[in-house]
């Protein structure tokens, strides 16, 4: 079939690059491009292929037809294929390819057909989620799905009329899926109305029927081998209450032959499977090869199907549709019996006879089983009794005829089992219940044609004919329905009719009644029938043929092709015939099923082969005996006038391929289905007319591109009608209907190339513009640079003219000053030599005369100071030496005491004992270490003073050397005496020189005492640094070890919040399912009363549980009545029963929660006390340093002490040296150092081990294992090098003191938290003022003076209560305060009650007319002084026993609207001051019937009206209020530390009120869970059309074409949903929750609830709807989530949570926009969707449709990218969010500032019966 576009034809031109479709044979059609313009007149196409191959297409001269055009890119991949601008074949089988293999979608819509594709894998769209996503949702606003198709059943049978919905295609297509599909949608949308589980038994019997009517095939592993119609029958409620099911053509033949690779029925291999079961064993059955019933195919097991569990899923399926256990073993029996006589062997005995041998095995266990006789039944398989008008005989058969017997026997008995089996499935299903409207679904074989086809396909391909002439039928009126609705000129569409092949088949002397005659006549046979059809229609009918190779067959030209159908076996099938003699052997047996299947079975008037010898009584058996032709026709009848009466939905099967393979199109198979199916027919038709359809606002909004400003009108009508005439000059092109424009095929992609165009053109003017602005940018900065360039070069020049002008004349100075500068030189220098020649030659002889003298003085006094210094030196060597002799012998014995020391160190006493004060001992060493420093830098400072004064020293001896020189020289000069003298001065030289050495050695010991004490301060330093850096690494060491016990308490912290909030999950959800299923057990209780009420003549029942709808019963006959009635009182009772059991396991579990959450809230204490405890060991370690703190100042007292006698004994000698008084201190003072310095380093070493060992201790119990840190063997240290290891003992100190800055900053955190709630608390009031205000406008003046000082006062009576529990006030402020509130009081009441004299004076003297004025004075005080003085009021409210009916029937029953203006919570106040009186007078019972009849009373009237949110929302705030309440008042010491002293003596005294806390808490959790369902049902039909469907920026995009979507949309005057109607629902809300002060934190959890609702729902939409997911549509969700994060700004709730519910759509809505094309892209995108799972990604880049041509598709290897890449994510494997999901709710403790006692209960309630206490 080749349509070719109507707007392109012969007469027009086709330009070059035009995109056409070629045939072709082995795929169909092939995609080309014209590489050359075609004019009218060409003989041939020049095309190129996709490959680039080029070639020639040539045209036939007759026709002059032209290759179908292609669709833009931009509508390929349609949901609907009426969608497609050129609608012929090649385009819809290129739609569908697209949409199953690219996009893995198997559905799509064809106009009114749902053409599903097998995918031949699981794929998982069929989940509940998804079932809840398409209910209540228009056909075409979600994606094609066949539970798009049920939800539109069901809403038009809401509405109008019964519904039928018809699934065909040929085995293999999934028909039974689809089916199965359809009513498990319907099961679980509608649910049953009164009888317990008919929906599960209406799917129970799918998996019976395909056991017991499919099996394997060669195309199909369960292919149904029977059609059948199930009606699923509803109620006045349209809910589910029974089914009945009819079948059609069963294929017996399959009971007894099976083709290769095929198989027998399923149920015959799920018996052979369970034979090893005790109950199975007498039915003696094996392997299912033993079988000659199902061993012919040769293939016993379908791959990945294990029979032995189907079986128990068959069974199970028999108990729940009431097939007890015993019918259930006498069908398998019955099935046992037709195995083994399929294995009976027939033995010949002659060419006309045969027998069976006496012994034979299987007949045997046959007869046993069926409970007939062996001789009887093997006598009647090889004989039949032949009777004739005079006499009767028995007749053998032949071996051929007796198996042929054997199997009509088998498929008879199979046929009747069958049936009883149907018959039951529909009594079981059968409801008393009158029914209203019902749905069919019609599972139906499509057309077939085989290699050989016999009987039954020429029946299947009949009933084709017949339902596609239903189908054209509809079609067409749909078409003439849809033009007459916008009055389109209505022209007849011609149509394929196929009337003459009905005709051909069924009408008079037509195929089947030449068949039927044939059957009737005694010599009737195949060749003779075949005859007689050719004789008959071979030249009178063009629909008839005769094959030119066969006289034994014939051809029908069927609506989608030609079938040869062989005459062979038509008689024997259509007449159906079994021997008689063997149904009345069968009929003798005592087993009582097989008595019940032929209980229907008439006694025969005579034997089959007689009928030629009987005149009346043959005409009594042919009437009551029907072919099976006739039967097939009668029953095809009844289900076409079925469907007449019923508005049908066609859903077309094709199978893909013929090798199962998932998600591979074979196309010639596919479009052979599409034309058998009638997709095609069904497009032709469409296109024949106007299948283009828009409203007129999608028209003006995709196609405003095309528009001028000017053009654009307020008539959107007139304005699309301009836009048409002047871009579409033929008129016939389109039409205008009164919502729509009707466009002709191929006008839509006419307009989107005109938009295209037109975009383009924009495009490149934008580019042009802004091209000429960059260059323009470019060339003034190229100008701007030029000048800036050409202006520093000209300054640059001339500055280098200025320089050089300058360096001349510069140089010219510099050349005379150098000059001058040479000759002043010259002469200073001349001058300089002749003042220095003179000074040095007068400097000599000066010097030598003073040389002479001073040689002389010197000699005398050298020998004077020589022999001074030599007694002098002798004696410092005598007591340098004594000192050394007693230091060594000192040393020696300190050292064997310091032996002595360190082992009684190591000795595990000494241990002990130096653990003591240990601390205390490291402190001081600290303290010692820093003053030996300091000492150490003092020694220094001296030592090199000693240097100097020894130098200074050395110069004097020098001079005076000089001197004795001098000395000599004279001496020399002036004595006598030379020679002695000479003499004298070689004995000082010697002196002198001896003098020198010793100099000499004296500055060498100081130079090595220099050295070595810089080293020892070297030393020093580098231990200090050591110190240091081991102090940091310490320090960090802790800074980590802090870090991983606060991460380690986190985790813990984290791990059991998640568990007590899973707890918390689990709980609430047991709770809901425990109040549901109460109440269901409360309404069957109601509805099992009111059955038997309206059992009774004359009553009539009504349902408790829905609107006012009454169902009548249906009476019966006395029998079925009797077994219903049994069969229902017995499931009844088995229902309560179970309920019963299911209650008490659900209270089991809660009782188990509850201590799972009463033991986890004890961990948690215990941890708090752990902590506590930590805390405490941190204060009494705390104390411990302060007094190692003590001890160290006193040691350090003492160290100073020391270290000013030592400074006292340095400065008390002018020149310290080696052996004089404070050099000896001071080497006593460094000894004992040393040596104390010893023993504290060997403390020091003890000590940190034992620290270490502590500290690793108390990490393992904190915090779990840590790191062990290796510590150093401190006693391998060098001991000049131990030093640094007394700063380890300050490491505990610094981590007590950062222990308490840390309890410090939880303090002043403490403290800061307190002044943030005070601030709350200060803006609560400034609130509640402002409410007060609001309402008090309202009331009149004398009400709103009360009000004012009521309020007043109660707001000074809580401010100064708050006052008190602060500490800010005193008792005494207390009481004056409250003395002024009772004066308060009593003037109010004074003024009260002179008002009302002031008011009856008026009164009366207006009465009397008396003019007389009364003066104010102390008259009208003379009534007030004389009241009695009101007692003081202790907040109770005192009720009579009875009296809580009355109570509640004013609080409780009464509307909610009665207590708008007053006090919130003002129900729950009064009901807990009359439990106050309860507990006052210690009544227990009367304590447990208000508290009782209060929750029931609560949980009343949510029931009644629980769809009402301002009803729930106020009684959950009086319920959490009541809850905190109790609490409050209860004593305990954490609700009662914010109570006023007078809040503390209303305290409940007698009763402990926990366990009916814990069940008003369940209360307020129910009531929590109603409230998020009553916003659910008010948002639900907001947000799709608000958040996905409206568009805030009109025209620009628009969106793309849609073909017939919305069928069943509503009237056009529904309201339209924008995102601002849901912003207006939610402050709608939130004004209602604070309107009744439902808490704040409570508030934020509503919230987060709220805009989970919308984000699940959202999203589930965007991942259901191929036609929202594109760029524009992720612009408009990013917009559209913007305001609502904007409305929680504006609410003051950004903090609240409810952001995050909203980041898997903004993810989504981010998804759309992003790039999707390269690995980078893909790593940035599995980045970004943390919040989406890997099936939501993959399906929204699945779905990514490009709205305009500019944008790409995703490409496959993208997807396959971001699928490896998020291969290792562990998330959800669920498609959709779950939108019934209602989170956890808690309900924190919040306190109330309010007094009882200033409570005032309003006159408008009734509550007079009330006295206040």
């Amino acid at each position: 079939m080749l349509l070719a576009c109507p707007c392109i034809n012969q007469c027009s031109a086709v330009p070059q690059y035009a995109r056409v479709w070629l045939p072709d044979a082995v795929e169909a059609w092939k995609p080309a491009e014209l590489t050359k313009d075609y004019t009218p007149g060409d003989r041939a196409l020049c095309l190129q292929l996709e490959d680039g191959t080029n070639l020639e297409h040539k045209i036939d001269p007759q026709t002059n037809s032209l290759p179908p055009l292609r669709n833009p890119d931009i509508l390929v991949g349609e949901n609907d294929l009426t969608a497609l601008s050129y609608l012929h074949e090649p385009a819809v089988l290129h739609n569908l390819k697209v949409r199953f293999v690219e996009s893995k979608i198997i559905y799509t819509y064809c106009g009114i057909v749902l053409v599903a594709i097998n995918p031949y894998e699981s794929i998982p769209i069929y989940d509940h989620d998804i079932i809840n996503a398409y209910s209540g949702q228009n056909m075409g606003d979600m994606d094609p799905h066949i539970f798009a198709v049920a939800e539109e059943a069901y809403k038009q049978m809401a509405r109008s009329r019964n519904q039928s919905i018809i699934v065909s295609g040929e085995s293999g297509a999934g028909k039974t899926v689809s089916a199965k599909y359809a009513m498990r949608y319907f099961a679980t949308v509608s649910g049953s109305s009164s009888e317990a589980n008919v929906e599960e038994r209406v799917l129970a019997s799918s998996p019976i029927m395909e056991a017991i009517g499919n099996a394997k095939t060669t195309r199909n592993d369960n292919s149904s081998r029977f059609g059948k119609y199930i009606e699923i029958g509803f109620d006045k409620n349209y809910h589910i209450i029974g089914a009945n099911m009819r079948t059609y053509l069963l294929e017996k033949s399959r009971v007894v032959f099976q083709a290769t690779e095929e198989r027998n029925y399923h149920i015959f291999y799920q018996l052979c499977a369970s034979s090893h079961l005790p109950e199975f064993k007498p039915l003696q059955l094996g392997n299912a090869d033993d079988f000659h019933c199902t061993n012919q195919g040769g293939s016993p097991v379908i791959e990945g199907v294990d029979d032995a569990k189907e079986m128990c899923s068959t069974r199970k399926a028999f108990s729940l549709l009431g097939i007890n256990e015993t019918y259930q073993m006498d069908l398998f029996q019955i099935l046992a019996a037709l195995l083994h006589l399929g294995n009976v062997e027939v033995e010949e005995r002659s060419a006309d006879s045969s027998t069976i041998l006496p012994d034979n095995t299987h007949l045997t266990v046959f007869c046993e089983l069926m409970g007939v006789a062996y001789q009887d039944m093997s006598h009647w398989l090889c004989h039949r009794k032949l009777k004739t008008a005079t006499e009767t005989y028995v007749k053998p058969l032949s071996k051929v005829h007796a198996i042929n017997a054997r199997d009509a026997l088998a498929k008879h008995i199979y046929a009747k089992l069958f049936s009883w089996i149907v018959d039951h499935i529909n009594e079981a299903l059968r409801s008393a219940v009158k029914q209203h409207s019902f749905i069919g679904v019609l599972d139906i074989y499509g057309f077939e044609t085989f290699h050989i086809n016999s009987f039954e396909q020429f029946c299947i391909n009949y009933a084709n004919e017949k339902l596609q002439q239903q189908f054209n039928m509809h079609v067409f009126k749909l078409e003439q329905e849809e033009y007459m609705k916008e009055d389109i000129p209505w022209t007849l569409i011609d149509f394929y009719d196929n009337h003459p092949c009905i005709n051909l088949i069924e009408a008079k002397m037509g195929v089947l009644d030449l068949l039927d005659e044939e059957c009737k006549m005694p010599k009737g046979s195949d060749d003779t029938w075949a005859q007689k059809l050719y004789n008959t229609f071979l030249k009178k009918s063009d629909l008839f043929d005769k094959p030119r190779m066969s006289n034994k067959a014939f051809i029908i030209l069927h609506f989608a092709d030609k079938v040869e159908y062989q005459c062979e076996g038509f008689l024997e099938k259509n007449k159906d015939t079994v021997n008689e003699e063997q149904i009345t052997v069968l009929k003798l047996s005592k087993f009582d099923l097989l008595l019940e299947l032929f209980s229907d079975e008439e006694k025969p008037a005579g034997s089959l082969t007689s009928r030629s010898k009987m005149t009346r009584p043959v005409q009594a058996q042919r009437d009551h005996k029907k072919t099976v032709g006739t039967q097939f026709r009668n029953s095809l009848h009844l289900l076409m006038e079925t469907l007449n009466g019923t508005t049908p939905h066609y859903v077309r099967c094709i199978k893909p391929n013929d090798l199962k393979s998932p998600f591979m199109m074979d196309p010639m198979r596919a479009v052979q289905q599409l034309r058998a199916c009638g997709v095609l027919e069904t497009i032709r038709i469409s296109a024949a007319g106007f299948p283009s359809r828009w409203t007129y606002q999608e028209f003006f909004n995709r196609y405003r591109v095309l528009m001028k400003l000017k053009d654009i009108l307020s008539d959107r009508k007139q304005t699309c009608r301009n836009v048409l005439e002047k871009w579409v000059q033929d008129q016939d092109k389109y039409q205008f209907g009164k919502s729509k424009i009707f466009f002709r095929a191929g006008q839509v992609a006419y307009l989107e190339k005109l938009r295209s165009d037109k975009l383009k053109k924009a495009c490149v003017r934008i580019q042009k513009t802004i091209r000429c602005w960059l260059t323009r940018k470019r060339y003034l900065r190229m100008r701007q640079a030029a000048i800036t360039i050409q202006k520093n070069t000209r300054g640059y020049q001339a500055r280098c003219l200025v320089a050089f002008l300058r360096r001349t004349r510069a140089a010219v100075i510099i050349q005379r000053n150098q000059r001058m500068l040479v000759a002043r030189r010259r002469y200073q220098q001349q001058r300089s030599a002749s003042i220095t020649m003179q000074r040095l030659l007068r400097a000599y002889q000066a010097r030598q005369t003073y040389r002479k003298l001073l040689y002389e003085h010197k000699v005398l006094t050298i020998q004077r100071w020589v022999r001074g210094w030599l007694a002098r030196r002798r004696c410092r060597r005598s007591l340098r030496a004594v000192v050394y002799l007693q230091s060594c012998v000192r040393r020696m014995a300190a050292r064997r005491e310091l032996r002595k020391l360190r082992v009684e160190a190591r000795s595990v006493e000494h241990f002990k004992k130096l653990n003591v004060g240990m601390e205390n001992k490291i402190m001081q060493l600290q303290r010692k270490v820093d003053e030996q420093h300091k000492e150490n830098r003092e020694l220094s400072e001296r030592l090199r003073t000693v240097e100097r004064s020894r130098a200074a020293e050395s110069e004097r001896l020098g001079g005076e050397v000089e001197r004795l020189r001098v000395a000599e020289e004279e001496s020399r000069v002036k004595a006598d005496g030379v020679p002695s003298l000479l003499e004298q001065l070689s004995f000082l030289r010697q002196e002198l020189e001896t003098t020198r050495e010793e100099k000499e050695a004296i500055r060498e010991e100081a130079r090595t005492y220099r050295v070595d004490t810089e080293k020892v301060v070297s030393e020093l330093n580098e231990n200090n640094r050591s110190l240091i850096t081991e102090k940091d690494d310490m320090n960090q060491l802790i800074q980590e070890q802090r870090q991983q016990i606060s991460k380690a308490q986190a985790k813990v912290g984290m791990q059991l919040e998640s568990d007590i909030r899973e707890e918390r999950d689990h709980y609430q959800s047991l709770l809901s399912e425990y109040t549901r299923l109460k109440e269901r057990h409360a309404d069957l209780k109601e509805e099992m009363t009111i059955s038997v009420i309206t059992n009774k003549p004359g009553r009539r029942r009504t349902d408790s549980n829905h609107s006012s709808n009454e169902s009548e019963g249906t009476p019966s006959s006395e029998s079925a009545e009797g077994r219903n009635s049994s069969v229902k009182t017995h499931s009844s009772t088995r229902i309560l029963l179970k309920l019963q059991r299911r209650v008490t396991e659900l209270e089991q579990d809660k009782q188990t929660l509850q201590r799972h959450l009463d033991k986890r809230e004890e961990a948690q204490q215990d941890q708090v006390k752990n902590a506590e405890k930590q805390r405490t060991a941190g204060r009494a370690e705390l104390d411990l340093e302060a007094l190692k703190r003590q001890e160290l100042e006193s040691e350090n007292k003492r160290l100073k002490t020391n270290l000013a006698e030592l400074r006292q004994s340095l400065t008390s000698t002018s020149s310290p040296g080696p052996g004089s008084a404070p050099y000896n201190v001071l080497l006593e003072q460094l000894n004992s150092s040393n040596e104390e310095l010893e023993v504290r380093k060997e403390e020091v070493l003890l000590l940190r081990s034992h620290m270490v060992r502590q500290e690793v201790l108390k990490h393992n119990k904190v915090g779990g294992s840590s790191p062990k840190r290796s510590t150093p063997d401190y006693h391998k240290l060098n001991e000049d090098g131990e030093l640094w290891l007394a700063y380890d003992g300050l490491k505990e100190t610094n981590s007590l003191l950062v222990s308490q800055l840390q309890v410090q900053d939880r303090r002043h955190e403490e403290e800061l938290e307190e002044l943030r709630e005070e601030v709350l608390r200060v803006r609560e009031e400034n609130r509640q003022q402002q409410q007060f205000l609001s309402q008090s406008l309202l009331l009149p003046q004398e009400a709103r003076i009360e009000a004012s000082l009521h309020h007043e006062i109660t707001r000074l009576t809580s401010d100064n209560l708050v006052g008190t529990s602060q500490g800010c006030y005193s008792t005494s402020i207390l009481q004056d305060l409250m003395e002024q509130q009772e004066k308060q009081d009593k003037m109010i009441r004074k003024l009260k009650k002179q008002l009302k004299v002031y008011v009856k004076r008026v009164e009366e003297y207006e009465a009397g007319g008396q003019m007389e004025r009364v003066a104010p004075g102390p008259e009208p005080r003379s009534p007030v002084g004389i009241t009695r003085k009101e007692r003081d009021f202790q907040g109770m409210l005192e009720y009579r026993r009875g009296d809580e009916s009355k109570l509640l029937k004013s609080l409780v029953l009464k509307p909610r609207g009665v207590a708008v203006n007053f006090l919130p919570g003002l129900p729950a106040y009064i009901l807990f001051m009359c439990l106050r009186h309860a507990d006052y007078s210690n009544d227990d019972q009367r304590v447990s019937v208000l508290l009782n009849s209060t929750i029931n009373s609560i949980k009343g009237v949510i029931k009644r009206r629980g769809d009402d949110f301002e009803t729930v929302s106020f009684w959950l705030a009086n319920t959490c209020r009541f809850l905190h309440c109790l609490k409050q008042y209860s004593g305990e010491e954490a609700f009662v530390k914010n109570n006023t002293p007078r809040q503390n003596e209303h305290c409940l005294c007698n009763f402990d009120l926990s366990e009916y806390r814990q069940v008003l808490s369940d209360l307020a959790i129910q009531n929590y869970q109603q409230l998020v369902r009553c916003m659910e049902e008010a948002l639900q039909p907001m947000i799709v059309p608000g958040m996905l469907e409206h568009e805030n920026f009109q025209g620009v995009l628009g969106s793309k074409p849609t073909g017939l979507r919305k069928r069943t949309s509503s009237c056009p005057g529904e309201a339209v949903y924008t995102v601002d109607s849901i912003l207006q629902q939610l402050s709608l809300f939130h004004a209602t929750l604070i309107q009744h002060d439902v808490d704040p934190e409570l508030i934020k959890q509503v919230c987060v609830q709220q805009f989970y609702i919308i984000c699940s729902v959202t999203l589930n939409n965007l991942l259901l709807r191929k036609d929202m997911c594109s760029w524009s549509k992720g612009l408009q969700i990013r917009y559209n989530v913007w305001q609502l994060e904007e409305w929680l700004e504006e609410k003051g709730l950004p903090d609240c949570g409810a952001k995050e519910m909203l980041e898997p759509l903004i993810q989504a809505a981010q998804l759309l926009q992003v790039k999707k094309k390269t690995d980078e892209d893909a790593q940035a995108l599995c980045t970004m969707c943390s919040a989406l799972t890997t099936l939501q990604i993959v399906k929204v880049l699945t779905l990514y449709t490009p709205v305009i041509e500019f944008e790409e598709r995703v490409s496959i290897s993208f997807i396959r990218t971001i699928q490896a890449l998020l291969k290792g994510r562990v998330e959800s494997p669920l498609l959709l969010m779950d939108t019934k999901k209602i989170f956890s709710v808690t309900f924190p403790f919040t306190h109330s500032p309010l007094a009882l006692e200033t409570i005032q209960i309003p006159s408008s309630l009734n509550l007079g019966f009330l006295t206040r206490v």
